[in-house]
């Protein structure tokens, strides 16, 4: 039997972490689908024996980017190399299953970027294979961090050039344990305005989908659950219309 390992940020309310990841779940208990299924015209005497009613719940507010999500082209720019880029609902599900790889940058410190010759060396040392439609899972350790008040501003982030270089060898996909692909966008903002680097710096990573088109998954959990290569990954988007990214239920498949 093969083993299915979930690497997907469970949905609900942190309280210490930011608005902007917030979300907000109404649970309605059964006696509460007892009243709708009697409104729907069924009385209370005429109920199957045992049966209390049905529970429901509601999304009352959740973003595409509050949790374990896909972001699409769409998120980056509105037009790549002349087209209108792809929203989540167009990305193709082919590229959302494959072989995967993780590649270990827990040694990254915060603000310390990741460079196209880290990942280069880590593919060399560690023997693994990316190939076209390898789905490349970056592990930084900073999913421990989830629902934490600093989780939005701890971190690596990956350069520009190791992204690209990333998609030069076939990836369509990518995903980070962290809360975003690129540096902590607050501490990028901050050092730009200090004039410590340039504003080019600022969302690089993100920013090579501009001119080359693939997706990256944010928020993942639990790579240390992984080998490093020989699983499967599964990071099915919903298909919201028009929208910059999708919530993923993101799984890896061991000796399948």
């Amino acid at each position: 039997m093969p083993k299915i390992i979930d690497l997907t940020k469970p949905i609900k309310n942190y309280p210490e972490e930011s608005r902007f990841l917030k979300v907000k779940i109404k649970h309605k208990p059964h006696s509460i689908g007892r009243l709708e299924i009697m409104f729907l015209g069924l009385p209370l005497r005429l109920f199957p024996k045992n049966f209390i009613g049905w529970a429901n719940d509601t999304i009352k507010s959740m973003g595409v980017h509050s949790t374990t999500h896909i972001d699409a082209p769409w998120h980056f720019a509105p037009i790549i190399n002349g087209v209108k880029a792809r929203t989540v609902d167009e990305i193709p599900l082919e590229w959302c299953y494959g072989d995967g790889v993780v590649i270990d940058m827990t040694h990254k410190k915060d603000m310390e970027i990741i460079t196209r010759e880290d990942i280069i060396n880590a593919v060399r040392d560690t023997g693994i294979t990316i190939k076209e439609g390898t789905i490349v899972l970056i592990r930084t350790g900073r999913d421990a961090l989830m629902g934490k008040k600093v989780y939005m501003s701890s971190g690596t982030g990956m350069s520009a050039e190791a992204t690209e270089w990333l998609i030069d060898q076939g990836v369509k996909v990518m995903g980070i344990d962290q809360w975003g692909w690129d540096l902590p966008l607050a501490k990028q903002a901050k050092r730009i305005k200090q004039k410590i680097c340039s504003p080019e710096s600022y969302w690089e990573g993100h920013r090579v989908g501009c001119r080359k088109e693939y997706c990256h998954l944010e928020q993942v959990v639990g790579l240390h659950q992984l080998p490093l290569q020989g699983f499967k990954v599964i990071a099915m988007p919903l298909p919201l219309h028009g929208c910059s990214a999708s919530p993923v239920r993101l799984v890896a498949i061991i000796g399948e």
